[in-house]
């Protein structure tokens, strides 16, 4: 897919405890904005007067409130197209996408294509272009999202096709989990330097009030242990953890996985 121009401004709105619901404008049109994941219209109607914005799009990533709450109030004033997966759950009037779908705003000049990406529900899907990568709860910075609805197995081919999209492309996920996830991920490979380094950014980032996103997937294939599971050692880590061998990258996640489910 080529996109009719590369370049794009993202911003977070926050929302709930730790929600981000991402707003994007094209820098080649400005005035109008596609929002991602609004599971609340409050952040979006302030920030959208508070910025001169017009409403033009919402992507969605699945089905759970959090991500979808503030649909209905947002179109009831500005009705706009909305994009989701192929999910009765969705709300209603939501455009069905589906793996390879790409969507075009064209006044904007922006396209994204969609990705199915099961695992944390049976229907997610992400949304790439512009070099980045709009993900909700499949992966996160330093972690992945829990199983839900799919398999291991599924969850696991997700993360890895999104493991081989470009090092540069910006990973835009919907909760700001990367210190927690960080903490766990260092459980696992406390031998990572690069993933003690990311800790400490995090850490001052944090610290000034500032959101840990977006990554890259470059620093995720370096730090995120559900992205190596097929490196010696995250291996050795989850066979000590589980006390057996384990012969397949995706039996090494599934452990990982639920050896994160009851971390601490």
């Amino acid at each position: 897919m080529s996109n009719p121009i590369p370049e794009i401004r993202v911003r977070p709105l926050r929302a709930f405890a730790d929600n981000y619901i991402w707003v994007i404008e094209s820098v080649a049109a400005p005035g109008r904005a596609v929002v991602v994941d609004p599971g609340d219209s409050a952040p979006v109607d302030a920030d959208f007067r508070a910025q001169g914005l017009e409403l033009a799009g919402i992507l969605l990533t699945h089905h759970h409130p959090d991500h979808i709450g503030g649909v209905a109030g947002l179109i009831a004033r500005t009705p706009v197209p909305v994009f989701g997966p192929n999910d009765p759950r969705m709300p209603a009037g939501t455009r069905p996408v589906g793996d390879g779908s790409v969507i075009e705003f064209s006044d904007l000049r922006l396209a994204f294509e969609t990705w199915a990406l099961p695992g944390h529900t049976a229907s997610h899907v992400g949304y790439i272009g512009h070099g980045a990568l709009f993900c909700g709860d499949t992966l996160f910075s330093a972690g992945c999202g829990r199983l839900f609805e799919g398999s291991p197995e599924e969850m696991n081919a997700s993360l890895t096709r999104l493991a081989d999209l470009p090092p540069a492309t910006r990973v835009y996920c919907a909760h700001e989990y990367t210190a927690a996830n960080l903490v766990f991920a260092l459980a696992v490979d406390p031998s990572n330097d690069a993933a003690r380094r990311y800790d400490a950014e995090v850490a001052a980032e944090r610290a000034a009030g500032s959101p840990s996103l977006p990554s890259t997937i470059a620093l995720e294939r370096r730090v995120n242990p559900f992205l190596r599971c097929a490196t010696p050692a995250v291996r050795a880590a989850v066979q000590s953890h589980t006390g057996h061998a384990l012969e397949r990258p995706v039996e090494v996640f599934a452990a990982l996985r639920r050896w994160k489910d009851g971390f601490r």
